[in-house]
């Protein structure tokens, strides 16, 4: 059973998928920590994330495994617990430009699979239901007003104690939309069966309940 859940930054799918995982008992599978796992093994070799063969010749030498303890998500890079760096915001930063390489998505693809195989998953990323699951029963497309993102992006940031502006995290999010709407392999849209919610005046639990309700009557 896997539960497919994509979208843009900031409309709220990390903590509704944290939420529906722990209501449904299911595994929670945060498919982004992948490529800020490969974001920061790139640079810690000190290659520029732009650099497609450089990056490339990366992987084949890379092991990434994920790792749930009590629903919580560990990755471990060649062995190395890197979970509490991936969202230090130069790995952010790099992540958004790794995720647009080809050779980086195809080599994730299977892994990304392999975790949907050990049992129920809420997934969550941005080609989850048109590409890592297509045949997943239960598709969901989550969307939100521009302003509401920047907001909640920028109140992120600020909870994790990282300074910046509104203005660069509006920069920041719109960079990010153009890179994931305009790649050349598997760009954000919706699956053609997803149900569309738009999360900007509802809270997490209003949008969990929604999933819920959909979920239990099989719609």
């Amino acid at each position: 059973m896997v539960i497919a859940i994509d979208g843009p930054a900031g409309v709220g799918k990390s903590t509704v998928a944290k939420l529906l995982a722990a209501r449904l008992g299911y595994l929670y599978l945060d498919t982004g920590a992948l490529y800020r796992a490969i974001a920061w093994k790139t640079l810690q070799s000190r290659i520029r994330p732009s650099d497609h063969e450089q990056v490339a010749t990366l992987l084949p030498a890379t092991s990434i495994h994920m790792q749930f303890h009590h629903g919580t998500m560990q990755v471990l890079v060649d062995g190395i617990d890197v979970t509490g760096e991936l969202r230090a915001p130069e790995v952010t930063a790099a992540a958004s430009v790794v995720s647009a390489i080809p050779a980086v998505r195809e080599w994730l693809l299977p892994l990304q699979r392999q975790i949907g195989q050990r049992g129920s998953v809420v997934a969550e990323g941005r080609d989850i239901g048109t590409k890592v699951f297509p045949a997943a029963p239960f598709k969901f497309f989550l969307e939100a007003d521009s302003d509401v993102r920047v907001a909640r992006r920028h109140h992120e940031l600020v909870a994790a104690g990282r300074s910046g502006t509104v203005e660069a995290t509006s920069r920041d999010l719109s960079d990010r939309d153009q890179r994931d709407r305009t790649r050349s392999i598997d760009p954000l849209v919706p699956a053609g069966d997803a149900r569309l919610i738009d999360t900007s005046a509802l809270s997490p639990d209003q949008v969990v309940e929604q999933m819920i309700a959909a979920v239990s009557t099989g719609s």
